[in-house]
C-alpha cells in the first residue's frame, strides 16, 4: 500500500500536550513503587485481543521516545495497515520499568483509537470497492486529533475530504441562506475571492438546487440527505458534468445501495466517530 506518513515535526506537539495532561505532576504510583528499585530491565508485549487493523506504530513509539529518550526499545512485527489477528504479538516493549510503566496507557489510548478508526473505514471501502467509489471522512473530528484520525482514514484503505477549512469552499445551507437561498448569488460572491487553486462544493437538499448548482458551473455537488432515488437522478441532470458526493446517514446496511446511484464519492463522520477502539493488551512479558 502508499505511504502515507505522520511526520514527528507534526505530532510531537500533540503528544506532549498528552504527556502534560496525563502526568503533569508526575506519575505517583509509578515513581512511588520505583522508588528504591535499581535499574530494571522491563518486558512487555503489545498483542491483540480481536483482528484488526495495525495503526499509530509510529506515534506509539514517539510516546516513549519523547518522555525518556532512549531508555525504552520497542520492536514492532507489523506496519500500519497491516491486518492483525486474535493472539498475534504485535510488538516487544522492553527497557526502564519506570518509562514503561508511566507511557503504558497513553501509548495504548493512541494505537488503540487509531488502529480501531482503520479497522472500521475499511469496512465500510470493502463493502463498496467493486464499484469504484470513494468513501471518504468529514471535519467531523476529535478536536486535536484529527491529524491522527484522519491518517487512520488513509491507513485504513478510505480517502480524505477537506482537512480543514482553508482547504476547499463548501457552501452549506447557512452560508447559502445568507444569500436568500440563491446558489447563484452565494456563488458569485464566492469567486470574487477565491483563489484559483480551491475547488467549489455545494450542499444541495433538492433535485432543484442540484440544477442551479450545475449552471454555476461548481466542481463538487454534495448530495444531502438524499433518497436512492432522488440520488440516482441528480447523477443524471449532473452527467458527469462534476464530481457527485452523496452525504447523510450512511450506515453499514446502506452503503452499497448508495454506492449503485452513480455517485462518486461518499462522505460519512460514521468512520471515525463510531469507529470503536481496537482491544489491544499490554501484558508483562518475561
Amino acid at each position: 500500500m502508499t505511504k502515507y506518513w505522520l511526520n514527528n515535526f507534526a505530532i510531537d506537539d500533540f503528544i506532549i500536550s498528552a504527556l502534560k495532561e496525563d502526568m503533569y505532576y508526575g506519575d505517583i504510583t509509578t515513581d512511588a513503587i520505583c522508588a528504591n528499585l535499581t535499574q530494571v530491565d522491563f518486558h512487555v508485549a503489545l498483542t491483540t485481543r480481536v483482528d484488526g487493523v495495525l495503526c499509530g506504530r509510529n506515534v506509539f513509539e514517539r510516546v516513549f521516545k519523547l518522555l525518556c529518550e532512549d531508555k525504552v526499545k520497542i520492536q514492532f512485527y507489523f506496519e500500519d495497515g497491516d491486518i492483525i489477528k486474535k493472539g498475534d504479538k504485535i510488538a516487544t516493549i522492553s527497557g526502564d520499568a519506570r518509562s514503561i510503566l508511566t507511557g503504558e496507557r497513553l501509548a495504548l489510548n493512541f494505537v488503540q483509537k487509531m488502529s480501531g478508526i482503520a479497522t472500521y473505514t475499511r469496512k465500510f471501502q470493502d463493502l463498496i470497492s467493486k464499484y469504484g467509489v470513494k468513501i471518504v471522512d468529514t471535519r467531523k473530528n476529535t478536536p486535536n486529533f484529527r491529524l491522527f484520525e484522519k491518517y487512520s482514514v488513509k491507513v485504513g484503505g478510505n480517502h480524505l475530504h477537506r482537512f480543514n477549512l482553508s482547504d476547499c469552499v463548501m457552501l452549506k445551507d447557512n452560508h447559502i441562506a445568507l444569500y436568500d437561498g440563491s446558489i447563484t448569488k452565494a456563488v458569485k460572491e464566492i469567486r470574487k475571492h477565491l483563489s484559483h487553486a480551491h475547488k467549489i462544493e455545494i450542499e444541495c437538499d433538492t433535485l432543484e438546487q442540484v440544477k442551479e448548482a450545475l449552471e454555476n458551473n461548481v466542481d463538487i455537488i454534495m448530495l444531502d440527505n438524499m433518497t436512492c432515488e432522488q440520488m440516482k437522478e441528480a447523477c443524471e441532470i449532473i452527467n458527469k458534468k462534476a464530481i457527485v458526493e452523496a452525504s447523510g446517514c450512511v450506515t453499514f446496511d446502506n452503503v452499497e445501495q448508495i454506492a449503485q446511484t452513480g455517485v462518486d464519492v461518499i462522505s460519512t463522520s460514521a468512520i471515525v466517530m463510531k469507529a470503536p477502539t481496537l482491544d489491544l493488551a499490554f501484558d508483562y512479558n518475561p
